[in-house]
């Protein structure tokens, strides 16, 4: 058994509004000076896979075909076993 963990983000050249008001909701709390906020979506899976190899194939396709909109975002993950 494997434990995906999947970061989904806009890419940078995308505006990202969420972002931005986080942003500004920081800067009225005068915690310091914080910039350039980016939100997205933190996603697991447990994967019964073989090995490893198979499990980063699984979550591969997952992210691909399902979890991420490849023309407006980005992804990166880590597989660990459980």
């Amino acid at each position: 058994m494997f434990l995906s963990k999947i970061t989904i983000t806009l890419r940078k050249s995308i505006l990202d509004p969420q972002g931005k008001a986080v942003e500004h909701a920081i800067g009225t709390m005068n915690i310091g000076n914080i910039r350039d906020v980016r939100m997205g979506k933190y996603i697991e899976l447990k994967i019964d896979a073989a090995d490893e190899a198979a499990a980063r194939t699984m979550t591969e396709q997952v992210c691909t075909k399902l979890l991420a909109n490849p023309i407006m975002e980005d992804f990166h993950f880590e597989v660990e076993k459980l």
